[in-house]
């Protein structure tokens, strides 16, 4: 018997969905991917319905023992079977499943409704900005509690037993609260007085005796409220990872529509990671033609101006931009790079002698993103697939410059692309543990 919980998400425990999210986890997040992959940039972010294989759904099921059981049930429109009658249990394999019938039958798709929350968790699970390092307590600070010794009232979930009951005995012992073996022993002192027919004064002192130490049980309780206490934190500052990420976009008229919404589509998907993931994570939009400008975030993915190509006003604009606001030695400096890999060719040396002795120095990962299509070879003279920008990257790398390059022509590309570009990466220590 298999129990399908088919109520809307009102009603659903947040136990039972974190328990499906582990169960099919690899499923649902696999789902998640694919459905980000069809939604416009706006509507990334955006929980709602995915849809994953049901064959691949595991649920825990109730069902009898291969031998032995018994059951009763009514069935309607019966014309084989008289009551008392005994059905045959079928063989395995038999009786369902999911394979092909004449019938047209099968399983459905199991559709399963994820919060923003939820969505963007499995989206950007497995991304992170790399070699995140620099801490300064400068700025906002996290504030991470700490114990702090002990306090009178708190949470039921704070209370320190240890400390309670501690209090709860130097009390009694203060107090001289009786124990059980005490009003004992004066019980059977007091029995034996009267088996041995001792005077009533006797009697009547280990009576009163007797009587005190059973008031003073009473009155004085084993645990009191004032013995109670919860433990004590305090909130400690800490030192936070500062980064500053740059976008760079080349928006010449070289770039055509289709490159610039490619671009557009990436610093999109790379704006909602960062804010998404980072509470202190600094973005910088940089657009250039011929030259090169510091814009808001509307400008940079709105504004339709367009000019002439020259890559090194981008890098010079940045490089302002670092010694104006962002100190190298106190922040994380993170750079990615939009272009169609056209440039100026005098531009080009300028370009990669800026990038290997000035940005990438002070960069912790620098990405360069080249946009294309099929028509823009048809029209290159050269015939060459490798743009010149391209080729004068691909040279630094190979001289040991530390630069990520990957090449998208199509919408579809964008986001496996950009997961390659900041996927997690394998520490030292983890790979020494390997």
């Amino acid at each position: 018997m298999h129990i399908i919980d088919r109520r809307r998400e009102g009603g659903k425990s947040l136990t039972n969905r974190q328990r499906f999210l582990k169960r099919s986890k690899k499923l649902v997040k696999k789902a998640v991917k694919e459905a980000a992959s069809g939604r416009s940039i706006k509507d990334t972010g955006k929980g709602g319905d995915v849809v994953i294989p049901a064959d691949g759904v595991h649920e825990p099921s109730l069902r009898k023992g291969r031998f032995g059981g018994r059951r009763e049930r009514v069935l309607p429109g019966n014309k084989e079977y008289l009551e008392g009658d005994r059905i045959e249990r079928p063989e395995d394999g038999e009786g369902g499943g999911s394979k092909a019938s004449d019938g047209g039958e099968g399983q459905d798709d199991f559709t399963f409704n994820l919060s923003s929350e939820e969505f963007m968790e499995l989206f950007l699970e497995d991304l992170e900005l790399p070699d995140l390092a620099k801490r300064q307590v400068m700025g906002v600070e996290d504030v991470i509690p700490e114990r702090a010794g002990f306090q009178s009232s708190g949470p039921p979930t704070s209370i320190a037993i240890g400390r309670t009951m501690r209090n709860s005995m130097s009390r009694r012992i203060a107090l001289k609260r009786p124990r059980e073996g005490e009003i004992e022993i004066a019980e059977k002192a007091l029995a034996k007085l009267k088996v041995d027919d001792a005077p009533s004064a006797k009697i009547k002192t280990a009576q009163d005796k007797i009587d005190t130490l059973k008031r003073r049980k009473k009155f004085i309780p084993f645990i009191d409220p004032i013995d109670v206490k919860y433990r004590r934190f305090e909130g400690v500052p800490q030192p936070v990872a500062r980064a500053v990420m740059f976008c760079l976009m080349d928006v010449s008229g070289s770039m055509d529509k289709h490159m610039k919404d490619l671009a557009k589509r990436f610093y999109s998907l790379l704006y909602l990671f960062l804010q998404t993931r980072y509470s202190r994570v600094e973005v910088v939009f940089i657009r250039h033609t011929h030259e090169a400008k510091e814009v808001d975030e509307q400008t940079f993915f709105y504004s339709r101006e367009s000019g002439g190509t020259i890559v090194s006003t981008a890098l010079e604009e940045m490089l302002e931009v670092v010694r104006d606001r962002f100190p190298a030695d106190q922040w994380n400096i993170y750079a990615a790079q939009a272009s169609d890999g056209d440039n100026l060719p005098s531009d080009n040396l300028k370009t990669v002698s800026m990038l290997q002795d000035v940005i990438l120095p002070l960069c912790q990962y620098y990405a360069y993103l080249e946009v294309g299509n099929d028509e823009q070879q048809r029209f290159r003279m050269s015939g060459d697939e490798e743009t010149g920008l391209w080729r004068a990257y691909h040279h630094l790398v190979a001289s040991g410059g530390d630069v990520a390059m990957r090449k998208v022509k199509h919408r579809r590309e964008i986001f496996p692309v950009f997961a390659d570009l900041f996927k997690k990466r394998e520490t030292a220590s983890e790979a020494a543990s390997a």
